[in-house]
């Protein structure tokens, strides 16, 4: 089984370029062949009318699970779909195993609804570390990167996140209250402060990339599904930006942690959200 060692470097240096393949034909053979063709037999509800899952992301997931676990022997995959019908398969994150973690179609509310604010997502771990991620936007083709220590890219660009210019009220986007426990909306209430322009969040993948461009500041989130989450966080981590929890401790992927937790373009914000969201609650 390969470690994270110099043998999982070797291996993101032979095959980063197969894995975006990978994600650009799942995208063109399964998810861009149904936007805005959807019919209605194709949608269908998990845990509520806000909670939607289609074909393009059964379909989408099915591919990358079978290129992905094929480029990496040993490897498992933890993908949103296939945890809705088995949901022990996500116990794979805390293993031994390099963990591919696959959301096929981040945003599928807004898939449905035509809009091209929605992305596939793709990240790979091991031992809750993140190593490489993928977030591609195929109704924009946008493709952002990241490998841990060797920073994050645009369609080829270095990005930095930067820090948000000094007295300028901070830019937010924040869970759905749809999706919160009473607790964390007490918590998300404190972002509801002089100095603060919070948002309810779209895709979140597409989130943390405008978050690593410095286009927004920090995200407030109240859940911690891994396939939201893990290649966001690595792309804003080698943009420059940090994560913490409300209660000050890096997010976990592999989960437990305490929630809201923020996403933030420094640490310095990082750690004013986190204590905004800490005051709140």
């Amino acid at each position: 089984m390969i470690g994270y060692n110099e043998t999982i470097d070797e291996f993101l240096a032979q095959h980063e370029a197969d894995v975006e393949e990978a994600v650009r034909k799942a995208a063109a053979g399964e998810i861009m062949p149904r936007f805005r063709q959807l019919a209605a037999h194709e949608i269908d509800q998990k845990a509520g009318p806000h909670d939607l899952v289609t074909d393009a992301d059964r379909l989408a997931e099915q591919y990358l699970t079978g290129v992905l676990g094929a480029l990496l022997p040993g490897s498992v995959v933890v993908g949103e779909e296939a945890v809705h019908a088995n949901p022990a398969s996500y116990d794979a994150l805390q293993g031994d195993a390099p963990v591919w973690i696959v959301d096929p179609v981040d945003g599928t509310r807004q898939f449905v609804h035509g809009d091209p604010g929605f992305c596939t997502l793709v990240a790979l771990a091991q031992h809750g570390v993140l190593l490489a991620s993928w977030t591609y936007a195929p109704a924009r083709d946008q493709l952002a990167t990241a490998i841990r220590g060797k920073g994050a890219y645009l369609d080829g660009e270095r990005l930095h996140s930067g820090a948000p210019e000094p007295g300028r009220d901070l830019d937010i986007a924040t869970s759905h209250p749809d999706y919160t426990t009473d607790e964390q909306k007490r918590a998300l209430l404190g972002l509801w402060t002089d100095g603060v322009r919070p948002r309810a969040c779209g895709s979140a993948g597409l989130e943390y990339l405008a978050i690593a461009r410095g286009e927004l500041d920090a995200t407030a989130f109240s859940w911690e599904a891994a396939w939201d989450h893990a290649a966001g966080i690595l792309l804003v981590e080698e943009a420059g930006g940090a994560h913490l929890t409300h209660a000050g401790e890096p997010f976990r992927i592999t989960g437990g942690n305490a929630l809201p937790f923020t996403t933030a373009r420094d640490a310095a914000t990082a750690r004013r959200v986190a204590g905004l969201l800490s005051a709140g609650n």
